[in-house]
């Protein structure tokens, strides 16, 4: 599977249905049809598409959304789910953070607070990246088959956010304003914000 074929491939369950559960159920179905090395071949592109936007500027914008409440865990969640947004809205956050503002699925949240975001709309998507571990699990009848399988290909899982870029204060109403202009807007803090 190339990085084409993965991008189509995720795009493709989103077309089949929008509830976060039935997209990995889908994709699940999908990959364990496949062979055992297009299955790792997902997951490293899964894992490749995280790293532009593994950054502090982009969890400063999540931060944004999501009212000062991005800790490290929900962070690594919000990869996965700006990777399912598709390929076009994955590379338009990765030039700027603050494009996050153009993105649909974020315009849907503004108005209302953290507090009443349904789960499905929430901006983390975890399971995304079990979806292929569960897959090459069923098709081997073995736990932990793809970690055997991506360290038979030298690669390097990591499971915590690793930011490339330099940190910065995303709590500070100025660093805010200057590196987020349209999200603030979008999203005025109401908490976890320094005086």
């Amino acid at each position: 599977m190339n990085v084409a074929e993965f991008w189509k491939f995720l795009e493709r369950s989103a077309e089949e249905t929008t509830d976060p559960a039935q997209r990995l159920d889908w994709l699940a179905y999908r990959l364990s049809r496949v062979s055992l090395d297009h299955i790792v071949d997902f997951q490293l592109h899964l894992e490749a598409a995280r790293r532009p936007i593994d950054t502090y500027a982009m969890w400063g914008a999540a931060n944004q959304i999501m009212d000062g409440l991005c800790s490290g865990d929900a962070f690594w969640y919000f990869q996965p789910w700006l990777i399912g947004q598709g390929q076009h809205w994955w590379q338009h956050a990765a030039q700027n953070p603050d494009n996050l503002a153009d993105l649909p699925a974020v315009r849907a949240l503004t108005g209302s607070s953290p507090w009443e975001w349904a789960d499905a709309d929430w901006p983390h998507w975890e399971g995304l990246a079990y979806v292929a571990p569960r897959a090459h699990d069923h098709i081997t009848g073995r736990e932990d088959s793809l970690d055997e399988a991506l360290d038979a290909r030298g690669h390097r899982t990591y499971c915590d956010p690793e930011p490339i870029d330099q940190p910065w204060d995303s709590d500070s109403p100025a660093q805010i304003e200057q590196r987020l202009p349209r999200l603030a807007r979008l999203f005025p803090r109401q908490h976890n914000v320094k005086p």
